[in-house]
């Protein structure tokens, strides 16, 4: 549970490859030693399977982005992923900071070739980790 004044970051990003949750894992310790709490949603609520259905993922990844004070989303891929797409306008809708990154040398410049929706819902764009950690620093400032 985070402490009251300890940012809680939700990362968002596809999570249906080890190499997804590899990369959303490598962001959470990323921010959380940097002091941030982190919602990761397949640590936290688990995978979706079929017999659980899919509400439950659903609602406990809503209740998270309503305690949420900034959002990671990993936007690899020639398009985002739609679960990562829906979290950020979410958030962008509540007025929550939204730090995107792409690393995938399958977008070169992202300023130009993401979706207009997706890049102009960025409070950040951040191609490396050490760019996520600048941005975290600014726009969720540890107390």
């Amino acid at each position: 549970m985070p402490r009251p004044t300890q940012p809680l970051v939700y990362l968002a990003g596809p999570l249906f490859t080890p190499g997804d949750r590899w990369y959303l894992e490598r962001l959470d310790a990323l921010c959380r030693d940097l002091g941030y709490a982190t919602y990761l949603p397949h640590r936290d609520a688990g995978l979706a399977d079929r017999s659980q259905g899919t509400r439950f993922f659903f609602l406990r990844d809503l209740e998270a982005l309503q305690r949420i004070h900034l959002v990671v989303a990993v936007l690899h891929g020639t398009d985002v992923d739609s679960g990562t797409a829906w979290e950020m306008g979410y958030a962008y809708a509540k007025g929550i900071p939204v730090l995107g990154v792409v690393e995938d040398t399958r977008v070169p410049d992202p300023d130009n070739l993401l979706n207009p929706m997706i890049r102009h819902s960025l409070t950040a764009l951040c191609r490396t980790p050490e760019e996520v950690a600048a941005a975290l620093k600014k726009h969720a400032p540890l107390v």
